[in-house]
Formats: C-alpha cells, structure tokens, sequence
C-alpha cells in the first residue's frame, strides 16, 4: 500500500518476504505481533536476536508472531544480501518471519514503517532511532506500543502477554 495514510490496521499492507515473495500482513489476523527492524552487525544484535528467539519459541503456540524487517540505514549494519541475513538467522537459531531488507526513514521508508510511526509516534520524534525499534500490534491489527532499541525482548513479555 502506498498511500499508508489511508490504512486503517496493519493488514491494509503487502510486503515482500525475505525471499522477495509478496506477503499479504492480512495472514497475521488473530495474531499478536512483534514487528521490529533488525541487523546482524549492531552492538544491540546479540541480545536481541537470543531474546527474540526466546519470545518467538514461548509465545508462538499462544500466536505471537515476529515480522523482523533488516534495516541498513543505521551505520550500514545490516549490509548483507537476503542470503547473508537468513544465513545469519538460522546461526542464531531465529524462526521468525524474515522479510526484505526495507529504510524505515526518511522518503523512501516502507509504507508500512510510516504507518507504525505515525500510530506510534517517538520521544523527540516519530522517527527511528536505531536498530532494533519495536512494535507491538494487537490481534485488530492496530500499533498499540512501541519500545525503544535499548528495550531487551524479554522486557516485554508483561506488554505481550496483556494483547495475548
């Protein structure tokens, strides 16, 4: 969806997978999901890949899912091709949905990275800071909490299991 101000809910997007597969978000109904921009060469990689993981193998029964979307834009750490990256998720033993390598600002951003920022604005702007931004959106689709990158994954189970 291009005009991503004219969605009313997450499921409004098409995305392209990791494989460069069109991935209608509709599919996510009834979900919790976990939406966060990812990087395989960030100071904050290690923990939040392990954490990530662990969320995604406790809560995945219970239909948390984690859409991971690479980001190259902070510091160029996630430089990798699609290859690299899902090479680099199975070494971390991560079973999430990857998706394609997306700019999460400035003109170019995802449509759908637009539309989380305007439904879940930042501190000193809708902006993303960094690497490993995240989003929590409710089984209606709807962004109800953002967290920052500094934020660990298991921090957040409280905030998953309330939407859950």
């Amino acid at each position: 969806m291009a005009d991503w101000k004219s969605a009313s809910s997450v499921y409004d997007f098409t995305v392209k997978d990791i494989t460069g597969a069109d991935v209608s978000l509709d599919k996510y109904k009834g979900h919790v999901l976990l939406i966060v921009n990812i990087a395989s060469l960030c100071g904050l990689t290690a923990t939040n890949y392990k954490e990530l993981v662990e969320l995604d193998e406790k809560y995945r029964e219970r239909g948390l899912r984690i859409l991971a979307f690479p980001c190259n834009q902070f510091n160029g750490q996630e430089p990798g091709t699609a290859d690299d990256i899902v090479c680099f998720a199975k070494k971390q033993n991560a079973n999430f949905d990857l998706f394609e390598k997306v700019n999460v600002n400035g003109d170019d951003a995802s449509p759908l990275w637009k539309f989380l920022k305007h439904k879940q604005g930042g501190t000193f702007g809708d902006f993303i800071k960094w690497n490993f931004t995240k989003f929590i959106v409710d089984k209606q689709g709807q962004p109800v909490e953002r967290h920052s990158p500094t934020t660990e994954p298991h921090k957040l189970i409280s905030h998953i299991e309330k939407y859950l």
